[in-house]
């Protein structure tokens, strides 16, 4: 059923809106794998967000499943974490229906609009979006946005690769990391090595992305045999995705002078909130090499780079249309599938960028 919701501020926006939406709620902390209908609840007749004064409100087209929420719903992180009761958080891209100002009806924008088919937002909120030519929508979440921009500032500005130089990425056939590995052989010219799990992502490394090598950390006994066969002068940079035993195996074979971007550390992410350990720490030995060889270890966070993204977009677009960088994704049908998609990236099921369609464009914008 469907109501027109006028607006205080002009009767030309007038606009069809439901009396209700569907939704996902974070009802409880998770202590492990969160799951559907203990820990996020699907809500199929939630109460429609209600804007005021000034506020827009956006319909939801596609949303970001990233690995970095599973934390967002146990701990305090660089941000707070998700109230339970609240709807689960995500960044999506949508299409404003009722418009204020600047942003009309039609107007694309991403913002924290959540696991829902509706949100209200403040305009200072939100981010106007411009599709270059011949890109999908859903890229804006992904190579186009803060994936890609991920990659970019996290390789080039911290790992700070030359080429000729060998850079081994773990979670490579995952969002970030297939950025990574693209620019840093396609564009830097470095000698890349990817780790992934699976036959099937090994492929896709070599012969989709081009890389030099890949390691199918599944099917290795010896990771660190692995990493050493696949680089037998050592590694320059790794940009670790992962954490845990990857993490430690890749410090083992770092040259002297060797940098290491810790971007994120999904390995242990299932097991915040838990009692569990989250996995090895690095040993003492390890250590004690990371001394003498002189290494760097840099954690970041990509808004750490805020005033330079639309360079950094601009230069991203670029590649992609020269071909020297693809979009690698995983799009899943329907926000109903949202909680399913959302264990899947804990056990290795997408390739590239995971995103949910949530629905198709409705208004048409007059630019």
């Amino acid at each position: 059923s469907s109501h027109l919701v006028p607006t205080r501020s002009s009767p030309k926006l007038l606009t069809m809106l439901p009396a209700t939406q569907k939704r996902f709620i974070l009802a409880k902390r998770p202590d492990g794998t969160p799951k559907e209908g203990e820990h996020l609840i699907w809500e199929a007749a939630a109460p429609m967000p209600q804007a005021k004064e000034g506020q827009v409100v956006v319909r939801n087209l596609y949303m970001s499943l990233d690995p970095a929420l599973r934390p967002q719903m146990s701990i305090r992180t660089y941000v707070e974490p998700v109230p339970v009761g609240d709807v689960m958080r995500a960044q999506t891209l949508g299409e404003v229906v009722v418009g204020t100002g600047a942003l009309q009806p039609g107007a694309l924008v991403t913002g924290i609009g959540g696991w829902q088919e509706y949100f209200v937002a403040d305009p200072k909120e939100l981010t106007p979006v411009t599709l270059p030519p011949n890109t999908p929508p859903n890229a804006i979440l992904g190579i186009l946005g803060i994936t890609g921009l991920t990659a970019y500032f996290g390789l080039l500005r911290i790992g700070t690769p030359k080429a000729g130089e060998t850079v081994l990425v773990s979670g490579a056939a995952g969002a970030t990391g297939s950025v990574v590995a693209q620019i840093a052989k396609h564009v830097v010219g470095c000698r890349v090595i990817g780790i992934a799990g699976g036959q099937a992502k090994c492929d896709f490394l070599t012969k989709d992305l081009g890389l030099d090598g890949a390691i199918d950390y599944k099917a290795e006994k010896d990771l660190g045999a692995a990493i050493r066969k696949h680089c037998p002068k050592g590694v320059d940079v790794y940009f670790d995705n992962i954490g845990g035993d990857q993490l430690n195996a890749a410090l083992r074979r770092m040259r002297n002078h060797g940098r290491v971007v810790m971007c994120g550390a999904i390995s242990g992410y299932d097991k915040l909130g838990s009692a569990e350990d989250t996995g090895p720490g690095i040993p003492s030995q390890v250590a004690a090499n990371m001394v003498s060889g002189r290494l760097r270890l840099q954690g970041f966070i990509v808004t750490d780079f805020a005033k330079e993204f639309n360079q950094g977009i601009g230069e991203l677009a670029k590649w992609m249309q020269e071909g020297k960088i693809k979009n690698a994704e995983t799009v899943v049908d329907g926000l109903e599938n949202a909680a399913k998609a959302f264990r899947g990236l804990f056990e290795g099921q997408n390739t590239g960028k995971l995103t949910v369609k949530v629905a198709d464009r409705a208004v048409r914008s007059k630019m």
